[in-house]
C-alpha cells in the first residue's frame, strides 16, 4: 500500500511539472496583458499577504482605495488569491514577477522590494 501511495505521488509530480510548464506561456501573457504599468506591477508585487492597502498604496505613490480596486480585479482573474485577516482582507500574489522574466519596479516610498522578499520569507518561516 505504501509503495502505490509512493507511486501515485510521483506521478502527480509529473502531471504537476508538465501542468507548469504548458501554463508558463500564457501566466506571463496575462500577467504582461494585466499589470501593464510599472504601479500595477509594483503593486501586484508587494501583495504578499503581509502588508495592507494603506502600506502597499504608500510605496506604489497612489491610494488605497486603487490598491484595492486593482486586487477586486486581479482576485477575478486568478492572479492573487484573498487571505482573511484580524481587520478585514488582505491579498497575496499568486505569482513571482521574477519567474517569468517580468521587471519589478522600485517602490517610490517605503519598504523596497529585495527587503519585501525577505520580510515575507521571515513570516512564512515564523508560521511553519
Amino acid at each position: 500500500m505504501e509503495h502505490q501511495t509512493s507511486e501515485q505521488t510521483e506521478i502527480l509530480r509529473e502531471i504537476l511539472k508538465w501542468i507548469k510548464f504548458a501554463g508558463a506561456k500564457e501566466v506571463k501573457n496575462v500577467l504582461l496583458a494585466t499589470l501593464d504599468n510599472e504601479q500595477k506591477r509594483l503593486i501586484y508585487h508587494l501583495s504578499d499577504g503581509n502588508r495592507g492597502s494603506l502600506e502597499i498604496a504608500k510605496a506604489a505613490g497612489t491610494s488605497d482605495t486603487t490598491v484595492r480596486r486593482y486586487w477586486a480585479s486581479w482576485v477575478r482573474q486568478g492572479i492573487v488569491e484573498s487571505l482573511r485577516v484580524r481587520g478585514g482582507e488582505r491579498y497575496k500574489k499568486s505569482f513571482e514577477l521574477e519567474d517569468f522574466g517580468i521587471e519589478v519596479p522600485q517602490p517610490k516610498l517605503g519598504v523596497q522590494p529585495s527587503e519585501a522578499k525577505q520580510v515575507t520569507e521571515a513570516r512564512q518561516e515564523e508560521t511553519k
